[in-house]
């Protein structure tokens, strides 16, 4: 998957409020392929990772050129998203899940949608891979970094590419950690709240409840890059560092500029 950058400035995208009527997906799980990329070395702080830039006005976007295979995936999240929730947009590609994601995010409260996205990801995920994960991967050096690896190989459609690297684990190094050069979900929906409610907290949740695997997800809001650590438990939402930042100056949702944009009603 290429990517060009180009600078231009967010545009707002309006999504009226629907009523909720769950439905489950009924496709198989589709995901695509990335060449490996060079594992690194680098210790890791999670405490100094979250920065923010509340004042930014313009920056550098990405545009991807994604193959048939991410397209595939992307379309399957999409749909996956909007059979959950009932809401339907008549919008193509990456564009489509961010602007399920914004009705999501615009339509229910912080509670609300991380039992939305838990329900979307429990739903397209094949129950078969979940048996067979949580029977043959208990916590382990192993089951660690088969899941930063995979998430190199198989989700760069959905976070933007991204490369394993090294951490200490319990006193060893293990290369258990994923960073992510640019969130693709945080750049295109540009916005603090959907990246915490809509991505950090119920994945977080899904991970650790649904494959017993903890990950420690760090989003760093000023170049929204962001790291997954897995096997490292995250903070509860109430002293998470990044369920207490602004939102951006510029954020598409346009919702209050404070950190009502992230944690209200978290529990």
């Amino acid at each position: 998957m290429e990517t060009i950058h180009i600078s231009t400035a967010p545009t707002t995208i309006n999504i009226p409020p629907m009523s909720l009527r769950p439905k489950h997906s009924r496709f198989p799980i589709l995901s695509a392929l990335k060449p490996s990329t060079n594992l690194t070395s680098s210790a890791i702080n999670t405490k100094d990772a979250i920065k923010f830039n509340r004042d930014a006005t313009t920056r550098t976007k990405t545009i991807y050129k994604d193959n048939w295979f991410h397209r595939i995936a992307i379309n399957y999240l999409s749909q996956a998203l909007q059979d959950t929730t009932g809401m339907r947009n008549k919008e193509s590609g990456y564009e489509s899940l961010v602007v399920a994601s914004k009705a999501v995010f615009q339509s229910f409260n912080p509670i609300q949608q991380r039992q939305l996205i838990g329900k979307v990801l429990l739903n397209a995920t094949p129950k078969p891979y979940i048996s067979m994960f949580r029977t043959l991967m208990r916590p382990s050096k192993f089951s660690r970094e088969f899941c930063a690896a995979f998430t190199t190989i198989f989700l760069v459609w959905l976070i933007g590419p991204c490369k394993v690297k090294e951490s200490e684990f319990e006193g060893v190094r293990e290369k258990n950690v994923v960073h992510i050069k640019k969130c693709r979900f945080l750049e295109t929906s540009n916005c603090a709240g959907m990246c915490t409610n809509l991505c950090k907290a119920p994945t977080q949740e899904f991970m650790k409840n649904i494959f017993g695997m903890p990950i420690n997800m760090v989003p760093n809001f000023e170049d929204m890059s962001c790291k997954y650590i897995f096997g490292e438990d995250p903070p509860s939402l109430q002293d998470d560092p990044a369920l207490k930042q602004p939102c951006y100056k510029l954020c598409n949702v346009k919702h209050k500029h404070d950190t009502s944009c992230i944690n209200k009603d978290m529990k």
